[in-house]
């Protein structure tokens, strides 16, 4: 990375699903953006909790969110 590059120009390594939401959203936010995900038929687990030993709930995605950035007024 050069001297000239500024913090914007960098781009960092994401380690989880959240922060590459937060970093998708904050360079997209004041570019009057548009994040569309599509799913068809998804299923996901998601746990009550950590451990071995917890319980799932199943949820099941099919159609699409939508995520539009703006400016605040």
């Amino acid at each position: 990375m050069s001297d000239a590059e500024s913090a914007d120009e960098r781009i960092d390594e994401t380690t989880t699903w959240p922060d590459l939401a937060i970093g998708l959203y904050d360079r997209l936010t004041g570019r009057n953006a548009e994040i569309i995900y599509e799913f068809e038929d998804m299923s996901v687990d998601v746990p009550s909790g950590t451990g071995d030993d917890v319980e799932h709930a199943s949820w099941r995605l099919d159609g699409t969110v939508r995520v539009t950035t703006r400016e605040q007024d």
